[in-house]
C-alpha cells in the first residue's frame, strides 16, 4: 500500500510514524520518571492533565494562526520547538522540578495537538491534489472517485502508522528507560522531532480563504460548521463523554503495572505495547471494512474498550492483563479511525485542519478530566477499583453510540453529508 502513495505522501507518512514512535518514548519516560520521583498517583495524573487541559483550548488557535500565515516551514518550526522542549524535559528529569515539568509538558502538548491536526489535514489535501490536479478549479464539492479513493488510502496508512507506533513504541520506551534512564529516552525523543522537521520542511500549511479572513474568523467558521451539522455535533459530544472514561485508566496503568502486578517499568511498557498491538489489528480491520456503517464500528470499538478495562480489574497476572489489553486495543483501533472518518466526511476540505484540531482538543481536554478522575479513584479505592468504574461506564457508553444519526456514513464512502452542508457553510462563514 505504501508504494502506491506519491512521494510527498510517503514523506508525510514517514515523518508521522517517526514522530509517534518518539512521542511514546517520551510518554513512557515522563510517566515513569514522575512516579519514581513522587510516588504519587495525583502527581502522575497531574502530568497527563497538564498535557491536555491548556493544549485543548489553545491548539485550535495555533492551527488557525499557522493556516493563516503564508510563511514557509510551518511544520519544521513546530517540530524544532518540540525538540527543544523535550530536551528541556530531559534536563528536568535529571534535576527534578515538578512545576517546570508541568510547564514544558503544557507547551509541548499545545504544539503536539496542532501538529497532528495539520498532518491529518495536509495528508487529505495532498492526496486530493496528487490524484485530481483539477480539483481546486472545480471547487470543494466536486471530488472525483479517484481523489476520494486516494484520500481514503492515505488516511488508512496514517491510521496504521499511528497504531504501529502504539504497538511498538511503548515497549521500546520501556526498554530505553530501563537501559539508559528517562532523561536519555527523552533526548532520543528530541532527535525524532528534528528528523520530522527535516522531512516536512517544504510542506506548506497555508489555507487560502481570502486576504481579509482573520484568525478569529477562521475559528468562528469552524464553530459555525459544528453548530450547523447536527450529526457532527452529536458525534463530538458523545465521543467526549466516552473519552473521559477511556482516559481515566491511563495514569492508573503506571501504578497498576508497578505496584499491583509488580511488573516494573518493562511490564508497564509491555502492557502498553499489547494494547498497541491490538490497536494495529483493529486499524487493519478498519481498512478492510470499507462498507461497514461507521455507527456500528463506533459501538463495537467502544464495547471492546470497556470490556478490556473490566479484564484489567480481574487480571491476576501481567499475561492476563496483556490479553485484555489486546482486546481493548482492537476496540481502540476500530473506534478512533471511525471517529476521524466520520468527522472528515461531515466537513468540507478547507475546514479539515480546524476540525482535526477540534478533535485533537477533544482528545486532550477530555483525557485531562479523565486523568484527574482516575487519580482520584485510585486514592479513594484502588487501581482495580478504578478499572472497574472505567470499564462499567465505558461499556455503558456503547448505548449512547446506538442513538447516533450516522446511518448513511460508511468507512469507505464519499462524503454525501459534506456536500449537503457546503452551501449552508458558504452562506454563513465569514
Amino acid at each position: 500500500m505504501l508504494r502506491r502513495l506519491p512521494p510527498r505522501l510517503r514523506r508525510i507518512l514517514l515523518a508521522y510514524t517517526i514522530n509517534e514512535l518518539g512521542t511514546w518514548f517520551g510518554y513512557v519516560a515522563l510517566a515513569l520518571g514522575v512516579y519514581d520521583h513522587t510516588h504519587s498517583a495525583i502527581a502522575t495524573a497531574g502530568l497527563f492533565v497538564a498535557r491536555g487541559l491548556l493544549p485543548a483550548l489553545l491548539a485550535p488557535v495555533l492551527v488557525a494562526r499557522i493556516e493563516h500565515s503564508r510563511r514557509q516551514g510551518g511544520f519544521a518550526w513546530l517540530y524544532l520547538t518540540q525538540a527543544a522542549l523535550t530536551a528541556g524535559l530531559a534536563g528536568l528529569l535529571w534535576h527534578f522540578w515538578m512545576p517546570g515539568v508541568l510547564i514544558l509538558v503544557t507547551l509541548d502538548g499545545i504544539i503536539a495537538v496542532a501538529a497532528t491536526a495539520l498532518i491529518r489535514a495536509s495528508t487529505a489535501r495532498v492526496a486530493i491534489e496528487t490524484s485530481d490536479p483539477d480539483h481546486a478549479e472545480r471547487g470543494e464539492g466536486s471530488m472525483n472517485d479517484a481523489a476520494g479513493d486516494a484520500q481514503r488510502r492515505a488516511n488508512a496508512n496514517l491510521n496504521l502508522s499511528f497504531m504501529f507506533a502504539l504497538a511498538v513504541g511503548p515497549a521500546i520506551g520501556g526498554v530505553l528507560v530501563r537501559a539508559v534512564g528517562g532523561p536519555i529516552a527523552l533526548l532520543v525523543d528530541a532527535t525524532t522531532f528534528v528528523a520530522c522537521a527535516a522531512l516536512l520542511v517544504g510542506l506548506h500549511t497555508h489555507v487560502d480563504e481570502g486576504a481579509e479572513v482573520s484568525i478569529r474568523e477562521r475559528l468562528v467558521a469552524a464553530v459555525q460548521h459544528i453548530w450547523q451539522v447536527p450529526q457532527l455535533r452529536a458525534l463530538l459530544l458523545t465521543e467526549a463523554v466516552a473519552i473521559v472514561f477511556f482516559a481515566s485508566v491511563e495514569p492508573v496503568e503506571v501504578i497498576y503495572a508497578k505496584a499491583t502486578l509488580h511488573a516494573g517499568a518493562l511490564g508497564y511498557g509491555l502492557l502498553l505495547a499489547a494494547w498497541g498491538a491490538g490497536a494495529a489489528v483493529g486499524a487493519f480491520m478498519f481498512t478492510l471494512a470499507v462498507q461497514r456503517p461507521l455507527a456500528s464500528m463506533l459501538r463495537s470499538g467502544t464495547l471492546l474498550v470497556g470490556l478490556a478495562y473490566l479484564g484489567f480489574a480481574a487480571a491476576p497476572t501481567l499475561a492476563v492483563a496483556c490479553v485484555a489489553a489486546i482486546i481493548g486495543g482492537i476496540g481502540n483501533g476500530v473506534q478512533w479511525p471511525s471517529l476521524i472518518s466520520a468527522v472528515q466526511q461531515l466537513t468540507p476540505p478547507r475546514l479539515h485542519g480546524r476540525l482535526m484540531a477540534a478533535v485533537g482538543s477533544l482528545n486532550a481536554l477530555c483525557p485531562a478530566i479523565g486523568f484527574a478522575l482516575g487519580g482520584t479513584l485510585v486514592v479513594i479505592s484502588s487501581t482495580r477499583g478504578a478499572m472497574v468504574v472505567a470499564g462499567v461506564v465505558a461499556t455503558l457508553a456503547t448505548l449512547a453510540f446506538v442513538r447516533l444519526p450516522l446511518g448513511e456514513l460508511r468507512s469507505g464512502s464519499a462524503s454525501k453529508a459534506e456536500h449537503a452542508v457546503e452551501p449552508e457553510l458558504a452562506r454563513t462563514a465569514p
